[in-house]
C-alpha cells in the first residue's frame, strides 16, 4: 500500500512534465524501493541499535544536533522545493555512505513517513469543483475532482520541505546514541524532568515493544494468526494484556527506583573525548556551515 500511495503521488506531481515513459519508471521504482524497504527481514532493528553501529556516532553529537536544527528550520522556511530535495539526498549520502547505513534498513525507517506524506500530499492536490477545470479533472457523483496547477506547486512545496526536514531529524537519530542526545539536552539546560522523562519513556516503549514480540510469538505458535476472525480476537486480546503488562513493569520499575533513593536525575556516562580533537572538531564546523549555507542560498 506504500508503494502504490507514493507511486500516484509522484505520478501526479509529474503529470505532462516528463515523457511518459520516463514516468511510470520513477513510479515503479519508488513503489519497488519502498516495498523492498517495508519487507526487510524480520529482525529486530532500533534507530538507537542502528546509532551505535553507524561510522559517524563518534563525531560530536553537539555539532549534528545543532547542524541539524539549524538545517530544519532552513528546510522548513524554503520557498523552493529544490531546498528540501537537496537537503533529502545529503542527508541519505551522509546516513548510507558516510555513516554505513545498509540502504534498505534507510527505506524501511523511511517508509512510514513517506506513506503519511505522499497521502497527506494527495489531499492537498485534490479539490472537489462544479466544473472540471485543472490539470486532471475526474468525475465525481456530479462534481469533479480536480488538480489545479496551483495547487500541484503547494503540494510540491509542503512535501519537499517536509522530506528534507526528515532527513535531518533522521541524520541526527540514526548517528547520534540516545545518551549524547541526552547529554546535549542536559549542557542546553533543559529542565531535568523533561530530560528524565524521555528517557524513561522512550525505555519503556522498548521493553513494551519486547514483551510484544513475545506476546506474537505465543500467539503465533498457538495458531492465533490462522484466519481472520481469530486474528482479530487474537489482537484484541494481545493489547489487554500489553496494556496491563506495560502498567505493571512501569510500576516495578519505579519501585525499583525508589528502593534505590531516585531523587530525580538521569544520569549517563559521558564517553571520552578523542574523537572530539579541536582539528576535527573545526572541519565537522566547517562543512556543517558550508551546509547550512548552501541551503540558504537555495531557499
Amino acid at each position: 500500500m506504500s508503494g502504490i500511495l507514493i507511486a500516484l503521488f509522484i505520478g501526479i506531481m509529474l503529470y505532462g512534465r516528463v515523457p511518459w515513459l520516463l514516468l511510470a519508471a520513477l513510479c515503479l521504482g519508488a513503489a519497488v524501493l519502498i516495498t523492498l524497504g517495508r519487507h526487510r527481514n524480520t529482525r529486530f532493528l532500533t534507530i538507537d541499535v542502528l546509532a551505535q553501529v553507524s561510522r559517524l556516532n563518534r563525531v560530536s553529537a553537539d555539532l549534528k544536533f545543532w547542524t541539524a536544527i539549524a538545517l530544519t528550520a532552513v528546510c522548513a522556511s524554503a520557498r523552493s522545493p529544490a531546498t528540501g530535495v537537496f537537503l533529502t539526498v545529503l542527508m541519505f549520502l551522509l546516513i548510507v555512505c558516510v555513516g554505513g547505513l545498509n540502504p534498505r534498513d534507510y527505506l524501511r525507517l523511511l517508509a512510514l513517513p513517506a506513506s503519511f506524506l505522499a497521502l497527506s500530499g494527495l489531499a492537498m492536490l485534490f479539490e472537489i469543483s462544479a466544473q472540471g477545470v485543472g490539470i486532471i479533472r475526474v468525475p465525481f457523483f456530479g462534481t469533479w475532482l480536480c488538480v489545479t496547477e496551483e495547487a500541484r506547486n503547494r503540494a510540491v512545496i509542503v512535501t519537499t520541505r517536509a522530506f528534507g526536514a526528515i532527513g535531518c531529524l533522521y541524520m541526527l537519530s540514526l548517528t547520534t546514541p540516545t545518551p549524547d542526545l541526552i547529554g546535549v539536552l542536559r549542557r542546553t539546560h533543559c529542565p531535568d524532568v523533561l530530560i528524565d522523562l524521555m528517557y524513561l519513556i522512550y525505555r519503556d516503549i522498548f521493553l513494551m515493544l519486547s514483551m510484544y514480540r513475545a506476546m506474537r510469538d505465543a500467539a503465533k505458535s498457538r495458531l492465533g494468526y490462522v484466519n481472520y476472525p481469530t486474528q482479530v480476537r487474537t489482537m484484541g486480546n494481545l493489547y489487554a494484556n500489553l496494556l496491563a503488562c506495560g502498567y505493571q513493569k512501569a510500576k516495578r520499575n519505579f519501585d525499583a527506583m525508589e528502593s534505590r533513593c531516585f531523587d530525580a536525575g538521569v544520569r549517563f556516562l559521558e564517553r571520552g573525548t578523542t574523537a572530539k580533537a579541536p582539528a576535527r572538531a573545526a572541519a565537522h564546523t566547517a562543512a556543517a556551515i558550508g551546509i547550512v549555507g548552501l541551503s540558504v542560498l537555495l531557499r
